[in-house]
């Protein structure tokens, strides 16, 4: 017995010696709500705390170097704290034409040459690790650890290979069921547990994998990364195999920041729409001059089959047919057209237009007409011709589409940033399709004006209203998308068919229209064919005239799975989007006083007719005038919208 005491003590003071050593840092944001309590002991954590409710217990973090491990046994050297307000405005401005920046922050600097900088905003917080390593240094793995203090629902994007379109529909799991045995997720991910609301991103992302999730045990999840390919084989026209991997996830420079892991976190869930956390985190922009960079709308022939009618000529991917788009943009307004796959002669030859097109007397045709041109190509045909960028340029071409990546390790989110900065050279943007979700490059190459990574409406039947509702809240809530909206053929679930030429959506009429006005991109895609967007002249003249870029954005509604209403501002104009993802009609009551006092105004909206929640094709367009002490009610029926503009009187 008196052996085993001996034992019990000499536990027992390891064990206080141990916590002795313990160090606690405390971080709060500015409107002090948010708590970060970081721990540096045997291993380095930290806990988040909202209105000292816990959120996050005890998160480990760690960097697995080929030699060492940052974050096991650290020693800190010292903190450094400081407090932000500042305020800056995007090149493409999605959601504010100014954004505040303003938080609390604490700098951990650790022997072995890093640190590990936190910082907590009032609507979020975000940390990553900054090395002062020479030479270069091998990643093996990055440890991010989540342990959810409350169960709850996560919403996730599941994927059973690293080698992912980012297209798949969302998954809705308790957080318990998320464990070893499902699929791996891709980011952004949405947890709500209990009140609380979590989004869960990546910004700065450069020469450096894509953060994917892994439930592990109950209530907690882990990253896991794909690692760096080392040998390629043929896979056809637009994909390459990894044949060899490297056992390490970055091969990279040894003095860098990493990138931030960050989390937005609130009660509400309008503060989840309106975020703007990848901007504020992303690395400021490279480029000096930025006056060509013009994002705006895009009429898009692939969706519809390039199929006009009632017109003199046989329609197809065919010069005719382009013109005929070309007329179509600048009747009105719209910037550009794409000519997607087709328009070459081969997918893998980017010089040699196809023989039965013109194309040099397209791109001087839609210059006459204040219309550019988009070439689509595959993302290994570019890697292969990087000079393209020249030619196109000197051809007249605005910019790229680039598709089928299809991956996120860091060969291939360093090709993001090769395109990006070639294409900068030649003033050309870029809209990244088969992409993975925006983490920060679009800010540092403003030219990258939109990414796929979305489950979009060229999936036809696959993109369903109760999947599209949640963007706003996870997919749109980081960055750009392209999902390609502005159907003209709607149907409700039940009865929709859809079969190029005659492309259908599932949705009310109003729920496309007010697509355009909720959804984030900086280059918006009109997908259906310029007959039907003639044939519906106000609902086309209410579409193109919805901006792409914004002054303000507030959010009058907003239930994560159920509805979403956001009012935002070009200038003196407002524009009103609303989306209905249930099978239930929503009456709402909007408020308007958001609008100047003392002003009048003038309101077009576009609402579901009375028979839309059967005909999906049925709305009705309203003029009221109204002032700020207005209410007005709407209702959305099932899969339903509601879109409107106002105006100041003159």
């Amino acid at each position: 017995m008196k052996n085993l005491n001996k034992i019990c003590i000499s536990v027992f003071l390891m064990l206080f010696a141990i916590s002795a050593q313990a160090k606690t840092i405390k971080l709060s944001s500015p409107d002090g709500n948010l708590k970060v309590e970081i721990e540096v002991g045997e291993q380095l954590y930290y806990s988040v705390f909202l209105k000292d409710q816990p959120v996050f217990t005890k998160n480990r973090i760690q960097l697995q170097l080929r030699n060492e491990i940052l974050g096991e046994k650290p020693k800190l050297r010292g903190t450094e704290k400081d407090q932000v307000s500042e305020s800056f405005s995007p090149v493409v401005p999605l959601k504010f034409s100014e954004i505040k920046n303003e938080y609390h922050l604490v700098r951990l600097n650790f022997k072995n040459d890093f640190s590990v900088e936190f910082r907590a905003y009032n609507d979020g917080f975000a940390y990553r690790f900054i090395l002062n390593k020479p030479g270069n240094i091998e990643v093996l793995d990055e440890v991010v650890e989540l342990n959810m203090a409350q169960p709850g629902t996560a919403h996730l994007q599941q994927t059973g290979s690293f080698k992912t379109s980012y297209e798949n529909p969302y998954t809705h799991l308790n957080t318990a069921e998320f464990n070893s045995e499902t699929e791996m997720a891709t980011l952004p991910v949405l947890i709500e547990s209990g009140k609380i609301n979590v989004l869960i991103s990546e910004s700065d992302l450069r020469d450096y994998p894509a953060i994917f999730l892994k439930g592990n045990s109950k209530d907690y999840l882990k990253a896991v990364f794909p690692k760096v390919p080392l040998e390629f084989g043929d896979d056809g026209d637009r994909s390459v195999k990894i044949t060899k991997e490297a056992d390490y996830i970055a091969k990279t420079e040894g003095t860098r920041n990493l990138p931030w892991r960050y989390f937005v976190i609130s009660e509400d869930d309008a503060a989840i729409v309106k975020n703007t956390m990848t901007a504020k985190l992303a690395e400021k922009s490279k480029l000096q001059d930025t006056h060509w960079i013009r994002p705006g709308q895009v009429s898009w022939e692939w969706w519809n089959g390039a199929s006009p009618y009632n017109v003199d000529f046989v329609s197809g991917f065919n010069e005719e047919t382009y013109k005929y788009f070309i007329d179509f943009a600048s009747e009105f307004g719209i910037s550009y057209i794409i000519m997607d796959e087709g328009w070459a002669k081969s997918t893998t030859d980017p010089y040699t237009p196809n023989p039965d097109i013109d194309l040099f007397e397209l791109i001087e045709y839609g210059k006459n007409k204040n219309v550019d041109i988009v070439l689509w190509l595959t993302w290994l045909t570019v890697d292969k011709n990087m000079e393209l960028f020249e030619k196109f340029h000197e051809w007249g071409i605005a910019g790229v589409k680039i598709d089928f990546m299809d991956r996120s390790d860091q060969w291939m989110v360093n090709y993001y940033e090769k395109v990006a900065k070639k294409a900068a050279e030649h003033e050309m943007f870029v809209d990244f399709h088969g992409s993975f979700k925006p983490a920060g490059l679009e800010y540092s190459y403003p030219n990258i004006l939109s990414y796929e990574g979305v489950l979009g409406m060229e999936q036809m039947g696959r993109a369903k209203p109760e999947n599209s509702i949640y963007f706003p809240f996870m997919r749109n809530a980081v960055g750009a998308m392209d999902y390609t909206p502005g159907a003209m053929i709607s149907m409700q679930p039940e009865y929709y068919f859809s079969r190029r030429p005659n492309s259908a959506s599932i949705g009310t009429r109003a729920y496309q229209m007010a697509l355009f006005v909720v959804f984030e991109s900086g280059l918006q895609m009109l997908a259906d064919n310029p007959t039907n967007y003639y044939k519906n002249r106000d609902c086309t003249q209410f579409i193109t005239s919805v901006p792409t870029t914004w002054d303000e954005t507030i959010v009058l509604n907003a239930e994560i799975g159920m509805n979403v209403i956001v009012a935002k501002r070009k200038g003196n104009q407002w524009f009103i989007g609303g989306m209905n993802g249930t099978d239930q009609d929503q009456d709402f009551e909007i408020d308007f006083d958001f609008l100047s006092e003392g002003k009048g105004y003038t309101m077009t909206s576009f609402e579901d007719g009375m028979n839309s929640a059967r005909q999906a094709m049925d709305y009705k367009k309203i003029n009221k005038e109204l002032d700020l002490n207005t209410h007005y009610k709407i209702k959305m029926v099932r899969n339903g919208g509601w879109a409107a503009v106002i105006s100041e009187v003159e």
